[in-house]
């Protein structure tokens, strides 16, 4: 019976020394960041990477002897992106009041190779990019971290591979603390809110164009074109434009938007024998008409809610607008007027339009 026993024993213990030691998974022990961030919070974390397999191939703390030892992979503790999710969820200060940021991983990789005396070395790389959350699954890219960092272990512990790997997730997270925090103000794609302003576009001195002012009225100077072959007295074709300048002030996209009610001298003309007061008021007024477009472009925007990730889009479509109203417009005015020589017509238009000008603080 001592005999049986003691074969047992045996049989045991040479099992246990043939059998390489091996780690199941890598759990990540929660550390706190060291800094709460001021500008964001992490609203996501998602696995954008090509390689989903278990993120380290390490070597056995003991190999059998006489066999070459061989890596076996191993992955995060409940998978790679369930494991960063909660060591995040953790260990970084959530404030959803801040800027919503989402991390894409998009590699995290552990490779081991042995060196001379029973060592080995730990080559460890976490790559991922980091992004504003903008909802409804849209993001605005803002910048990439690619960490390294490498160990060495003894042949039989394993024990600095988790510390490596935490440390280099958390200078990750620190990196875009840092990184946000130097942008925050200045950066268009971290800004908070947008602030428009307008102004009415002027040059001095005053070129071919004439830029819409009560203060400077259309005159018959100012009709230096040839006189085409045309059955009308006089003509004019004024139009609207704008020029735009952005700057961020304290995470504030400031939007001054100069509104062009222009007219080129160029492209006036107007026959000798129609040279008279009620011809130029007729050509003033299509000057009043782009003036009054102007001011509901103007006003359109106001009313407009414009998002810091896609203000052109509502100023260019309210732009648009307000040229076909002026076109349409004008078409009208000619219309209803027979382009002036209906003086009963052109008298409600003058009315119509100085009604107009008043309701928007204009007045000649």
């Amino acid at each position: 019976m001592i005999k049986s026993i003691l074969l047992f024993i045996i049989v045991i213990f040479s099992s246990f020394q043939s059998s390489p030691q091996q780690i199941d998974s890598i759990v990540l022990v929660d550390e706190r960041l060291p800094v709460t961030p001021k500008e964001f919070y992490i609203a996501k974390v998602i696995d954008q990477r090509t390689d989903k397999n278990p993120v380290a191939l390490l070597f056995p703390t003991k190999n059998v002897k006489g066999v070459q030892p061989k890596t076996y992979p191993v992955d995060l503790q409940g998978g790679a992106l369930p494991a960063i999710k909660q060591f995040i969820s953790n260990n970084v200060p959530r404030n959803t009041k801040l800027r919503p940021l989402i991390i894409s991983l998009k590699k995290i990789s552990v490779r081991e190779t042995i060196l001379a005396g029973n060592m080995i070395e730990g080559r460890i790389n976490v790559m991922f990019s980091f992004a504003l959350d903008m909802g409804e699954d849209e993001m605005q890219y803002l910048g990439d971290y690619n960490g390294n960092a490498v160990y060495n272990r003894n042949a039989g512990q394993n024990r600095d591979i988790e510390p490596t790997l935490r440390h280099v997730f958390l200078n990750g997270l620190l990196y875009i603390n840092t990184w946000v925090n130097q942008q925050a103000e200045t950066n268009i794609k971290l800004a908070r809110s947008v602030k428009v302003t307008f102004t009415d576009y002027s040059e001095k001195p005053e070129g071919d164009s004439i830029y819409y002012t009560v203060k400077r009225p259309l005159a018959w100077a100012d009709f230096q074109s040839k006189i085409p072959n045309s059955k009308y007295e006089a003509e004019v074709f004024p139009t609207l434009g704008y020029d735009e300048h952005v700057e961020i002030i304290k995470g504030i996209i400031n939007l001054r938007i100069a509104v062009k009610a222009c007219l080129p001298k160029s492209a006036s003309w107007a026959k000798e024998g129609s040279k008279n007061d009620y011809t130029l008021n007729h050509e003033q007024r299509h000057f009043d008409i782009v003036k009054i477009a102007a001011e509901h472009f103007k006003q359109k925007i106001k009313a407009r809610s414009l998002s810091t990730n896609n203000y052109d889009g509502p100023i260019n479509e309210e732009y648009l607008d307000a040229y076909r109203e002026m076109n349409s417009l004008q078409k009208q005015y000619d219309d209803e007027t027979h382009h002036g020589t209906n003086t009963t017509e052109q008298q409600k238009w003058n009315e119509k339009i100085d009604k107009e000008l008043i309701e928007l603080g204009i007045s000649h």
